[in-house]
């Protein structure tokens, strides 16, 4: 069953409707509510290597669904430590769970100032209201 339309407060935000859940120098990343419903039901997702480096604003892997092909874009810059395989294995789970079972990558952080960049939930929530 998709996830209720939400954007929690303790994450924050990439305009790109990206998501980052920062820990210490780590940050978890995946997409939003809004991301995952307008791509529809998600069949296959790409994600980069383990060791790889992503950058603020730059794609890093794709999500593909019945109707469209979307590149993921990084909130914050880093190297992959982790990768979802449970997602790889089942991208329905972005659908079913954005910010929980549906996370991405996990990132070791090389420029913690990015986050200044990004957006709290309320930033976001207006951003959209905007598109």
């Amino acid at each position: 069953m998709p996830a209720a339309e939400s954007y929690p407060d303790d994450l924050r935000y990439h305009r790109e409707h990206d998501w980052a859940r920062v820990d210490g120098d780590t940050a978890t990343f995946g997409v939003t509510w809004y991301a995952q419903d307008s791509l529809g039901d998600l069949v296959v997702y790409l994600p980069p290597e383990d060791g790889a480096e992503v950058k603020a604003g730059a794609e890093y892997g794709e999500l593909e669904s019945v109707k469209a092909v979307s590149g993921i874009v990084a909130p914050l810059s880093g190297t992959v430590v982790e990768v979802n395989q449970a997602v790889i294995d089942a991208p329905e789970l972005v659908n079913d769970d954005p910010y929980g079972q549906g996370w991405l990558i996990r990132v070791q952080l090389s420029n913690p100032a990015e986050l200044d960049e990004l957006l709290d939930a309320e930033g976001y929530a207006t951003h959209l209201k905007g598109l």
